[in-house]
């Protein structure tokens, strides 16, 4: 894991509302880079559909790339930016690979059983959903003069 801290970690947790509402920007984002993938795979087949374990392995790979570099680095994706909001360890640090990895699988996950994973967020005390604790990480809400 990485020494490198945040300047500042101790802010509260993000509410399910911003959670859901930078999702929204990032997915125009990945949808973005969906279409691109396509789009150099149809040129490779012919213009023809393309389906098929190397496109989806594609897709779901750079999908993830996506979301990690973001997350390792700047613990943002643009998104999380436009809402000033931020993924952090426990311990305040940037996500290492391994937990960008368990927190984008655990996120398929928690919107695969009915988005239950994240609705957790209203029950539980520290606001966080199934991804963030099985992660053991966190969405921090940055205040305006920190982004």
């Amino acid at each position: 894991m990485s020494n490198r801290r945040f300047t500042s970690h101790n802010h509260p947790n993000a509410s399910l509302v911003k959670r859901l509402l930078a999702m929204m920007y990032d997915s125009l984002l990945v949808i973005a880079v969906w279409m691109t993938i396509s789009y150099v795979f149809l040129f490779f087949n012919n213009g023809e559909a393309v389906t098929g374990p190397i496109y989806e392995s594609t897709v779901f790979l750079v999908t993830f790339l996506f979301f990690a570099l973001f997350w390792t680095q700047s613990g943002q994706t643009l998104g999380m930016i436009a809402w000033r909001l931020r993924v952090e360890s426990d311990q305040g640090q940037p996500l290492s690979a391994k937990q960008a990895l368990l927190r984008f699988m655990a996120a398929i996950f928690s919107a695969a059983a009915l988005g239950m994973g994240y609705w957790w967020i209203m029950f539980d005390n520290n606001k966080l959903s199934w991804h963030d604790h099985w992660s053991n990480s966190r969405i921090v809400q940055l205040p305006k003069n920190e982004v």
